[in-house]
């Protein structure tokens, strides 16, 4: 009988989609079979609780398979996890980048319940090589870990720990071989990637990444940069998306909230007068650059008046995408003390955000209909613009990875319908 491939779930971030991978790859080098790992998030109770969920299943369904759990909610609560009687083992953050921790000795073998360590011990972050992410059209790269602010909701830098930087040189030689593989997009992923640098010698930025990256791997069509911390872009950053095409117009802020009281309770360091101004710079420089932002719903202390700010500032920024999470009071952080809202407010407040949200995407693709924009193949008819919006085609035989010129003849609300102008 074949042994059965280890099995990975993924909850939560990009990066943990990316460190699923180094996983996945790690784990097929070592010959482990027969295990399936829970790579967990941490960023609210409701992640935490569709993880032990989805394990609770698992046991059922496989009695026999040996049960990995870790991601950020096995590293800041690993108790939790070793006491559920369907979990064999429980691994950190850390840990589960190293090789050796899948070799079957370690990972089927071990009598050990929890092998987690201090993760603010970590001192640095080894580029890990994924020659490309299976069924994907864009590799994601991670050029940096952990964080070292401290928002007051925010239970992220006790699973990942302090910022730590990935060196140019290996991101360099990571997307060098993407690029040879076929790869026409590469996405910089990480914690809080416009931290970047501040450890390496030099203290080089974000974007003097970039900038790096687009001249040393010209033959990589297209670079992407996921969810920034706008108060802290660069001015390299700011030269790119004023003159570099290859650099897609799309940036996910994180922003959190409109209004100024709220954000100094978060502990953020930007006003909303910042985030506007970023924005109206930014499309100054790159006028068909689109935005998405996360925004929490409902933290301590939001009055109405509040939360209207919030509503207002989609508006003003000239959003496109909003990712709302109704606030979830996570153990340990300093916003679970302040004084909660009704869950039902936050629901309520949650599910306007949303609709904002819906409204914005309209606007967006009213405003791109009749367009021709060159559009990424993610599969045979499904594909993305230059901006990130999802759009399908009627075609058949179209590959994943082509860059086509499409014209963009209707939208559903959600995604472009469109077609190829060859």
């Amino acid at each position: 009988m074949t042994a059965k491939p280890t099995e990975i779930v993924t909850f939560g971030c990009r990066l943990n989609m990316y460190e699923s991978e180094v996983m996945k790859d790690h784990a097929e080098n070592a010959g482990l079979s027969g295990a399936i790992v829970f790579n967990t998030c941490a960023v609210t109770n409701e992640a935490v609780r569709q993880a032990r969920q989805a394990i609770r299943k698992a046991r059922r369904e496989n009695p026999d398979a040996r049960i990995i759990v870790t991601g950020c909610a096995a590293q800041v609560a690993p108790a939790d996890f070793s006491e559920m009687t369907e979990v064999d083992l429980v691994i950190g953050n850390d840990e589960k980048m190293k090789a050796e921790s899948w070799t079957p000795a370690l990972a089927l073998q071990t009598n050990e319940r929890v092998r987690v360590n201090d993760i603010m011990s970590v001192t640095e972050t080894a580029g890990h090589l994924v020659q490309g992410l299976e069924g994907r059209a864009r590799a994601f790269v991670q050029v940096q870990n952990g964080c070292d602010h401290r928002c007051t909701f925010c239970i992220i830098p006790y699973g990942r720990g302090n910022s730590r930087s990935v060196p140019a040189g290996e991101i360099i030689n990571q997307i060098r071989v993407l690029v040879e593989n076929g790869y026409r997009e590469v996405v910089l992923t990480g914690v809080d990637i416009t931290s970047y640098g501040s450890d390496l010698p030099g203290t080089p930025s974000l974007g003097n990444l970039a900038t790096r990256i687009l001249k040393l791997v010209p033959e990589l069509r297209r670079l992407r940069i996921s969810s920034i911390d706008s108060i802290e872009a660069d001015d390299a950053l700011m030269r790119l998306i004023a003159d570099e095409e290859r650099l897609m117009p799309h940036l996910h802020l994180s922003l959190q909230s409109g209004d100024n009281m709220i954000l100094k309770r978060m502990k953020r360091r930007h006003a909303r007068e910042d985030s506007i101004k970023f924005c109206e710079e930014a499309r100054r420089l790159r006028p068909d650059i689109a935005f998405g932002a996360d925004f929490i719903a409902g933290f301590p202390t939001e009055t109405d008046e509040m939360f209207e700010n919030t509503m207002r500032l989609a508006d003003e920024c000239g959003l496109t995408w909003l990712h709302v999470f109704p606030y979830s009071p996570r153990p340990g952080t300093p916003a679970a003390r302040m004084p909660q809202l009704d869950r039902g407010l936050i629901k309520s407040r949650a599910e306007r955000l949303r609709l904002k949200g819906a409204a914005r995407l309209t606007t967006h693709l009213d405003e791109g209909l009749g367009a021709t924009k060159p559009v990424l193949m993610e599969s045979e008819v499904l594909g993305r613009t230059h901006q990130f919006t999802p759009v399908r085609l009627a075609a058949s035989g179209l590959r994943a990875g082509d860059i086509l010129p499409v014209h963009l003849f209707a939208h559903d609300g959600q995604s472009f319908e469109g077609q190829v102008t060859r």
